[in-house]
């Protein structure tokens, strides 16, 4: 049995009510029927599951589809796929949309749709809404279904054209709310989600991965995933892409647009601090890839005890809490004087604000006899390069002069 909080945990998304915020987005943990029921077993309170058509529509895939990038010894730190949509069409998904319901009736299921017509995105809303999905997710990220765009363009990218779809999805969707899956990848994400909101959708879900190419085999040239010496463009997730998707979370959320927080969460901080930016819901999908369904007892534990020491009752409260800190550059105090500070007590010697500051600052550090950093405040403006590269937290603060 999975932990119960002594906090409120539950959250209320487009009417909808979820024992907690945690949720497993639409990813290869939710194509399988077994998976899913292991996830709401561990205590996760919702699933997309992974975005589903009509029958016939090729999902032509090839493997290997998944390769990771690792930076200074951690591995996966973001990871790329060229997966395509399920190949599960809408006549077994829907099956397993009633069987979850049936066995988890407590849980939100959620049907993700991608379609090529009109007909078909309709008919998709009323297949998984009769077979008793909770919530429609449509995938408006991903190349599928761009309704005439350029080819390799996503749907998202054109606001008027997402709003097009969006009045189609509504007119099918009698009982469940209608949250629309943005990309990232646009000018100005909250004019895309004001488009698709005015054009009906309950929310919207940001973001998604990221275009990307995973790195390169400096032995042939090839880039990662190789399959026989050729590779593309991959869907960049993960912690890499984390602060991203919070900007892109407040972008949408101070447009008063409600919103599901996806795109690079892994533990309860970056939980959250979607939560802070204005997500109801917190999407997870790389993250239990890596490490399993049962991140979820971390979750709820490290969310639970967070709130219990602030004496805060529901993690409700949080939502959208740090918006009112959030300006424009124009709008930041200038004038402010700063200095580094460095406290030798934790300071372990490396040089390495030495050597940032002297190469990439302002040259305002230097070294004792000891090798212990000596801040010239004269020279130290207060840039902050040297507390962001110090490896050790809180031996080099940034103090008003």
């Amino acid at each position: 049995m999975y932990p119960q909080s002594k906090v409120d945990l539950s959250v209320d998304f487009c009417g909808v009510h979820f024992e907690n915020p945690f949720v497993l987005a639409a990813a290869p943990p939710t194509d399988e029927l077994d998976m899913v029921r292991d996830g709401f077993a561990a205590g996760w309170a919702g699933a997309v599951l992974k975005t589903t058509a009509m029958p016939g529509t090729p999902v032509d895939l090839v493997y290997p589809l998944i390769a990771g990038i690792d930076y200074e010894g951690s591995r996966a730190m973001g990871l790329t796929n060229i997966d395509l949509i399920s190949y599960h069409n809408v006549d077994v998904v829907e099956e397993r949309v009633e069987l979850l319901k049936k066995e988890f009736p407590a849980k939100i299921v959620i049907g993700s749709v991608t379609g090529q017509t009109k007909e078909d995105w309709i008919a998709l809303v009323k297949r998984l809404e009769y077979a008793g999905a909770d919530m429609i997710e449509a995938s408006f990220s991903c190349p599928q279904g761009t309704m005439g765009l350029s080819p390799g363009a996503m749907l998202a990218q054109d606001a008027n054209a997402s709003a097009r779809v969006t009045s189609w999805i509504k007119s099918a969707a009698k009982r469940c709310p209608v949250v629309i899956k943005l990309t990232p990848i646009v000018n100005d994400i909250a004019a895309v989600a004001r488009a698709v909101r005015d054009a009906g959708a309950d929310a919207v879900c940001v973001g998604n991965t990221i275009p990307s190419l995973t790195g390169i085999d400096l032995m042939n040239g090839v880039p990662y995933p190789n399959i026989e010496d050729k590779s593309t463009y991959s869907g960049l997730s993960g912690p890499a892409i984390r602060p991203i998707s919070l900007g892109c979370i407040a972008k949408v959320a101070a447009a008063g647009v409600p919103v599901a927080g996806s795109g690079g969460a892994t533990t309860w901080r970056d939980a959250l601090e979607f939560i802070f930016v204005g997500a109801n819901v917190v999407q997870f999908a790389t993250a239990v890839m890596h490490y399993g369904f049962d991140i979820v007892t971390d979750l709820i534990e490290g969310v639970s005890s967070h709130l219990e020491g602030r004496g805060i009752s529901s993690v409700g409260e949080l939502v959208g809490l740090s918006l009112k800190h959030i300006v424009s550059h124009e709008e930041l105090r200038r004038g402010i004087k700063i200095r580094a500070s460095v406290d030798r007590n934790k300071c372990i010697r490396d040089d390495l604000c030495m050597i940032a500051c002297r190469d990439g600052g302002h040259r305002a550090i230097t070294v004792d006899c000891e090798r212990y950093p000596v801040v010239d405040e004269e020279k130290c403006v207060g840039c902050g390069l040297c507390s962001a590269i110090c490896p050790v937290e809180e031996c080099i603060k940034l103090i008003r002069r």
